[in-house]
């Protein structure tokens, strides 16, 4: 079933957003527990049944679940109650219910709409309420920062029909919507979004095409081929006077031989030699592709870490035998994995890793952010990379942030450069009729001082 829930971001409420019951809820706001209340004084002061916040907050079944000062807990309507029955400008909520009231009168507010899965029952559930808990963090940022924010927020799992969640009231309403995840519902909600004029942020990987006949889709995901032909394209704009050398690392299960072919493609329009060797070669042999005049750059055809530390043990086999010889490496987005493990090797060969996202643990706004979200969430962010509470947070800043700033002209042309973790910038593909592809691309340049530095093209 589809769940809704809606907030007001007008008040400071970011709180908990995990949804664990499995029937259709309605809340109409979040109480921040204070010193001294308990359930049935909580339940009480907003007129409804203890059973009726226990089923909330399924929190609260835990066994030794203890009310603490700072929670915050969802206020469900009571038993009967219909939201969509209020009539204009009639207050919705019982009690106290300042956000309810509040959001009836912003008439300017931007209007955003989630529709994820937001759920706990799998991985994609809880990868996407942490992204999401993220696009509240920067809508908070924003009411901060003068913005008029409403958020609706639709639970739609892989096996939902999406056509009934646009059907709720608040949908055709929304200025910008971010989802789905899976690609079957692309269709109708890139429908949807076109005859209502709203604009979709499509986050994360999908297939089909909709962006190239749709001008209202903004499409973060980059194919591979977008992706390493964006990035052979600065490549070769870049590393001008550098040598060429592609490694064949026999990895017959590896996909970046379209990037290898793309790169040698390029390479030749520009007049920019390039040699070929093998990791298996003798070491005479694998010698001989280097160039003794130029600098080298080496290009591995695989991003596997067995693969890379052959490779690595190749190079510094050279090195010890020639170490007049001038050598970088060029890598692949896998590659930011296993930074921690090969830091001193990445930086002894002067390494570019391309990406479309960097995690930096060490940036003082990242700390914050994450620490931030401790506080807030009791969790901390899940190991995944690019973390997806981050990547919530960016895309709610570009986004939301943008529009706040231009209305319907926001169309994501300029480049992001406040990101966090994920910065962006985009351009229209198929025409006048066609939507928005995010085209950024960035090198994480690991330097020969045991710096880190990111270009951002």
């Amino acid at each position: 079933m589809i769940r809704v829930l809606k907030y007001s971001l007008i008040l400071a409420m970011m709180c908990c957003a995990t949804i664990a019951d499995a029937q259709s809820q309605n809340y109409r706001e979040m109480h921040k527990v204070k010193k001294g209340e308990t359930v049935f004084g909580i339940a009480k002061k907003y007129d409804i049944t203890i059973e009726e916040l226990v089923k909330a907050n399924p929190d609260m079944n835990a066994v030794g679940y203890e009310l603490k000062k700072g929670d915050y807990i969802f206020i469900p309507y009571p038993a009967g109650y219909k939201p969509g029955a209020a009539k204009s400008g009639q207050t919705v909520a019982k009690g106290n219910s300042t956000a309810a009231q509040t959001a009836a009168k912003q008439t300017n507010a931007i209007r955003v709409g989630i529709m994820l899965p937001l759920h706990n029952v799998d991985g994609d559930g809880r990868r996407m309420l942490e992204y999401y808990r993220g696009i509240l963090m920067g809508c908070e940022k924003l009411k901060k920062e003068g913005a008029n924010i409403v958020v609706n927020a639709w639970n739609v799992p892989i096996d939902a029909d999406i056509n009934t969640t646009l059907a709720k009231n608040d949908a055709a309403s929304c200025n910008v919507i971010f989802g789905p995840l899976y690609s079957k519902q692309v269709p109708a909600l890139s429908d949807f979004a076109k005859k209502h004029g709203i604009k979709l942020v499509i986050p994360f990987s999908i297939t089909g095409n909709d962006v190239a006949t749709n001008p209202n889709i903004f499409q973060v995901y980059q194919s591979p081929e977008q992706f390493y032909s964006e990035v052979a394209r600065q490549f070769v704009g870049r590393f001008t006077t550098q040598h060429v050398v592609v490694v064949d690392c026999n990895d017959r299960s590896s996909d970046k031989g379209v990037f290898t072919f793309t790169l040698r493609e390029a390479l030749a329009k520009k007049g920019l030699t390039y040699t070929i060797t093998n990791v298996t070669n003798s070491a005479e042999s694998f010698a001989k592709a280097f160039s003794t005049t130029k600098p080298n750059i080496v290009v591995l055809n695989t991003a596997r870490s067995p693969e890379l530390n052959a490779v690595i043990a190749k190079l510094d086999q050279l090195k010890s035998s020639v170490p007049t010889l001038k050598i970088s490496l060029f890598g692949y987005t896998e590659w930011l994995m296993y930074a921690k493990y090969n830091m001193d090797k990445f930086c002894k060969y002067d390494t570019y890793v391309p990406t479309h996202f960097y995690y930096n643990p060490l940036s003082t706004a990242t700390k914050n952010f994450t620490d931030d979200y401790m506080k807030k969430f009791d969790q901390s962010l899940m190991d995944y990379m690019p973390r997806f509470a981050i990547t919530g947070y960016d895309h709610a800043m570009y986004f939301i942030g943008g529009i706040k700033k231009q209305g319907n002209k926001f169309v994501g042309s300029e480049t992001d450069k406040n990101a966090l973790q994920t910065p962006m910038h985009f351009k229209r593909v198929g025409g006048q009729n066609g939507g928005l592809q995010n085209v950024s691309v960035s090198f994480v340049h690991y330097n020969t001082n045991h710096s880190i530095s990111i270009i951002n093209y």
